[in-house]
């Protein structure tokens, strides 16, 4: 196995992100212009399945009105990685910040999150076991 960092891990979550994996409620949203729409739940899933940490979710206010919820990740070493943070073009606010438990089990969005952790596998060459 060919060791690899996490540009690599970035860059293949990048060109993995497609309209097939982004969320439902985004997808009539999603262009190729803005990959990172609709895809941080199963990114912050994958990123963690290879660095471990937990997750985090946020509210998402536009305007004043919330619109949704954003997930990233804090790494074991408390840092946080939000690699889908840039999704939110239109001045989109996070706010409430809390750590969750991963779902146990098959997620609400297990086909895509599979599909996206097959393609980022492809790039990588292996992923280690998803955690549920």
């Amino acid at each position: 196995m060919t060791p690899w960092n996490l540009l690599d891990l970035d860059s293949a979550l990048r060109v993995s992100w497609a309209a097939d994996t982004c969320s439902p409620d985004d997808q009539p949203d999603w262009v190729p212009d803005n990959p990172a729409w609709g895809h941080c739940d199963i990114t912050a899933l994958v990123i963690n399945d290879v660095l471990g940490g937990d997750l985090m979710v946020g509210e998402v206010h536009f305007d004043g009105v919330q619109q949704g919820f954003h997930w990233w990740n804090r790494l074991p070493s408390g840092v946080e990685l939000d690699v889908t943070r840039e999704q939110f073009l239109l001045g989109q606010v996070v706010t409430a910040a809390r750590v969750v438990e991963r779902p146990p089990g098959r997620l609400r969005r297990w086909d895509e999150y599979l599909l996206l952790r097959e393609r980022v596998s492809e790039h990588l060459e292996h992923l280690p076991e998803p955690r549920i």
